[in-house]
């Protein structure tokens, strides 16, 4: 799968684990930045790997902050974007599967570093149940 990933000073340790775990599984990351700890502007680096994915180059995105929100409210900006902010497994197993999220938001401050790449094998591996949910996301798109 091929992987769109940017965040902020404050999701930069966790953009950096997620990175080498997809890098690690055989995923195709492309990745935003920031490519350091200093202080920074989120949205420097969630439109470019949000647009990754609406443009169609990406099939999926993942963005990070202090809280995941800010992040999320950046990429939902974004014509085709379904961001979600995600904070444990059957939040990020919710938003696949009624929601078809294509980008997930997390938020470093809020996430334990053990419980990070768990969240985003879930989202990797959810398929979107479509049916009744399918509606929504044409509703969505409108």
């Amino acid at each position: 799968m091929k992987i769109a990933i940017g965040t902020d000073h404050a999701g930069f340790e966790y953009k950096e684990k997620i990175k080498a775990f997809l890098t690690a599984q055989g995923h195709e990351v492309k990745d935003f930045g920031t490519f350091s700890d200093a202080a920074c502007d989120y949205p420097d680096f969630v439109f470019p790997a949000a647009n990754a994915v609406a443009s169609g180059d990406y099939d999926r995105g993942i963005v990070l902050g202090g809280s995941g929100n800010g992040e999320a409210i950046a990429a939902n900006k974004i014509k085709g974007i379904r961001c979600t902010v995600c904070w444990n497994p059957l939040s990020a197993e919710m938003a696949r599967r009624h929601n078809d999220s294509n980008v997930l938001s997390l938020g470093q401050r809020m996430i334990e570093e053990s419980d990070v790449t768990g969240i985003v094998q879930t989202w990797l591996d959810t398929p979107f149940e479509g049916g009744r949910h399918q509606q929504r996301i044409v509703k969505l798109e409108a």
